[in-house]
């Protein structure tokens, strides 16, 4: 196997288990977004390495893009809920906001 995809693979593992530990630890809702964008990110980076060391087709390039594309759709999305909530409960913790109400 060659050395720059164990280096490649190794850099994704790391960005994936920092973006769990983030999501897991972090109590306010704009560093548990930036964990989410990590996992989508080590995932992105995946593709791209696979799609670099196989047959050379540009699948795995298609894919990191549309990992791209939902992450900020999934960031515009999270901020706006984030925003709502925080305006009704006056907090950014995810935590306190354990109930639902329309």
């Amino acid at each position: 196997m060659n050395n720059e995809l164990l280096i490649y693979l190794g850099v994704s593992a790391i960005l994936f288990a920092l973006g769990l530990l983030c999501v897991m630890t972090r109590k306010n809702a704009i560093s548990v977004l930036m964990g989410v964008e990590l996992i989508l990110n080590a995932g992105a980076l995946n593709f791209v390495t696979f799609s670099h060391y196989t047959a050379g087709n540009l699948l795995g390039q298609g894919a990191a893009v549309f990992v791209i594309i939902l992450a900020a759709a999934e960031a515009a999305v999270a901020l706006a809920i984030f925003l709502n909530v925080y305006r009704t409960l006056s907090t950014s913790e995810v935590d306190k906001a354990n109930q639902l109400r329309g």
